[in-house]
């Protein structure tokens, strides 16, 4: 698949780096703008195609990937006369490598099989940063020959590049490591703010938790800016966060039951969106538990 005609939707800061490590790779992309120029304009610099719907990327593409926010911005791009969906060439394979809801991507796999296509889901883990270096973590999921067939480009892209089982299954796991994480580091985010509190400092509870069973990468992150004062090390936001603890709480539903604690960490995330934290890091959720708890919030 090195000589794949690669067409690329959502060119964000992840896209974009991804972008810019498959043409690094030599490969063929075409693209197509969203909401900002730049990252598009740099393709197209260096070689890239750029085209105005969806459709044309798939009309012109052996591979289609999309790396957009939410579950209804890539339903946008699949349906309709100018989606994906219509211009799919036979036997191409379409890759999610966003943060979707599983039956979402259940859903859409039907329809890009009925058109003669194959659907995967492969959300990644790791930051832009890995994406240029080509160092992601790729959990994908769906049918395997279709897995097989596009794996030597997913190699170009990720240090580690599973496959998970059935379609729906990476963004199953993304969804419960997400969950898992983003509590984690709401929790670590209060005790620091607890810790102001009661007047102990800091860096006493960090010495003492990290000493312990507790200790984790997410306890490491949270320090940097609960201490160290570097938000960067954690670089996600809280708006992004909450929307996929939401997603979490949805796929928990669809299963039909609900989660026992996921209303914690959305309910304070959701309510620090409300007072304009939404575009700060998750880590700095310390200083919007400092300031609900000391009643500035």
């Amino acid at each position: 698949m090195s000589q794949a005609k690669i067409g690329f939707i959502g060119l964000g800061l992840m896209g974009a780096a991804m972008v810019g490590r498959l043409q690094d790779k030599g490969y063929a992309l075409t693209v197509l703008a969203n909401r900002s120029r730049e990252a598009v304009d740099a393709a197209v610099a260096r070689g890239a195609v750029e085209v105005k719907t969806a459709r044309e990327v798939a009309e012109n593409s052996d591979i289609v990937m999309l790396c957009m926010g939410t579950s209804e911005q890539v339903e946008s791009r699949m349906r309709g006369d100018d989606g994906v969906i219509a211009g799919l060439q036979s036997g191409a394979v379409v890759i999610d490598f966003g943060t979707s809801l599983p039956e979402s991507t259940r859903t859409l796999g039907a329809e890009v099989a009925a058109a003669g296509g194959e659907y995967l889901d492969g959300p990644l883990g790791r930051t832009p940063q890995h994406a240029v270096d080509g160092l992601l973590n790729i959990m994908a999921s769906g049918d395997k020959a279709a897995f097989d067939k596009i794996e030597p480009v997913l190699q170009d892209l990720g240090e580690n590049v599973f496959h998970l089982g059935a379609l729906g299954s990476g963004h199953t796991i993304k969804l419960l490591n997400n969950f898992f994480a983003m509590t984690t580091a709401n929790a670590m985010s209060e005790v620091f703010a607890i810790a102001d509190l009661a007047g102990v400092e800091r860096q006493s509870v960090y010495n003492v938790m990290s000493a312990g069973p507790g200790h984790s990468v997410m306890m490491d992150l949270v320090k940097g800016y609960a201490i160290d004062g570097d938000e960067t090390q954690l670089a996600f936001a809280v708006k992004n966060a909450a929307k996929d603890i939401g997603y979490y709480t949805r796929m928990v539903g669809d299963a039909g039951t609900e989660s026992a604690i996921a209303a914690g960490p959305l309910n304070a995330m959701k309510d620090a969106m409300e007072k304009g934290h939404g575009d700060k890091m998750v880590s700095e959720m310390v200083e919007y538990y400092s300031d609900r708890f000391s009643g500035k919030s």
